[in-house]
C-alpha cells in the first residue's frame, strides 16, 4: 500500500471526503434510476423485448451499469479526481494476487454461509438469484455481464472512486473499511428477507468488499478487483445454474 496515502486528514476533510463518497454512490444509483425505466419501456414498446422477459431483465442490468458509468465519469470530471484511481498494468504478481483474492472471496462466501447456518441464521437472497432460479438460463447470461460490466463498474465505483476519495483523508485502512461498508449497505435493497436476513447479507458483502479493497491497494490497479469480482460472480452463477438445472 502507498504510504503517502496513509495519513488521516482533519475532521473537516474527513467529513468532506465521506460526503463526496456517499454523493458518488447516490449519483450512480440516481442516474441508473433515470436511465433504466424509460429505456426499458422504449425497448418493450419497440418490440425488442417482451414485458418481464429474460432479455429485458438482462437489458435492465446492462442499462443500470451504463448509468453507473455516466455518473462515475461525471463525478470524476466535476471533482477532477481522476488522479485518485490506481491504473497500473497487470503483472504476474498482480495476476497471482487476483487469483488468490477469488479463492478468498469464495472461501469467505461459503464459510460465512456455513457459520450462519450452524448458528441458525439465514441470510437474504439477491434478486438476481431469485430471477435465475425461475429461469436458470438467466445465470448463463449474467456470466458475461458480470465479467464485462458488473465486476469492473462496481469496482470502479466502490474501490476506484469511493475508496480513492476516502483514502485521502481517512488513510488506506479506514478508507477500505468505510468503502466496504457502503458497498455492503447498497445491497440492502436488492435482497429479499427480513431485517436479520438483510443485515447478514450486507455483512457478508461488506466482508467481501474488504478483500477487494485490500487487493486494490496491494496491486495498485483497478483491473485486479474488477477481474476478481467478475470471476467470483461468474463462479457463483455457474454453481447456481448447475444446482437449478439439476433440480429440474
Amino acid at each position: 500500500m502507498d504510504a503517502s496515502t496513509g495519513n488521516a486528514g482533519s475532521l473537516g476533510e474527513r467529513l468532506a471526503s465521506l460526503g463526496q463518497a456517499v454523493l458518488a454512490v447516490f449519483a450512480a444509483f440516481l442516474v441508473a434510476a433515470a436511465v433504466v425505466p424509460p429505456t426499458s419501456a422504449l425497448l418493450v414498446d419497440a418490440g425488442v423485448f417482451g414485458q418481464d422477459s429474460l432479455g429485458l431483465n438482462v437489458a435492465r442490468t446492462v442499462l443500470q451499469f451504463v448509468g453507473f458509468v455516466v455518473a462515475i465519469v461525471g463525478f470524476l470530471a466535476i471533482t477532477d479526481t481522476w488522479h485518485l484511481l490506481h491504473t497500473r498494468r497487470l503483472t504476474p504478481r498482480t495476476v497471482l494476487l487476483t487469483a488468490g483474492a477469488v479463492v478468498a472471496l469464495l472461501a469467505a462466501q461459503f464459510g460465512a454461509g456455513f457459520v450462519l447456518q450452524a448458528l441458525g441464521v439465514s441470510f437474504g437472497e439477491n434478486q438476481v438469484i431469485t430471477q435465475g432460479r425461475q429461469n436458470p438460463v438467466y445465470f448463463l447470461y449474467m456470466i458475461p455481464v458480470s465479467l464485462l460490466l458488473v465486476g469492473p463498474i462496481e469496482e470502479l465505483l466502490f474501490r476506484g472512486v469511493v475508496q480513492g476519495v476516502l483514502r485521502r483523508s481517512f488513510g488506506v485502512r479506514v478508507g477500505i473499511v468505510v468503502a466496504s461498508g457502503l458497498f455492503g449497505l447498497v445491497h440492502w435493497v436488492a435482497v429479499s428477507g427480513g431485517p436479520t436476513e438483510k443485515f447478514a447479507y450486507v455483512a457478508i458483502a461488506g466482508t467481501l468488499g474488504i478483500v477487494l479493497g485490500v487487493l486494490y491497494e496491494r496491486t495498485e490497479t483497478i483491473l485486479a478487483p474488477a477481474i476478481a469480482h467478475g470471476v467470483y460472480n461468474s463462479v457463483l452463477f455457474v454453481i447456481q445454474y448447475v444446482g437449478a438445472t439439476a433440480a429440474v
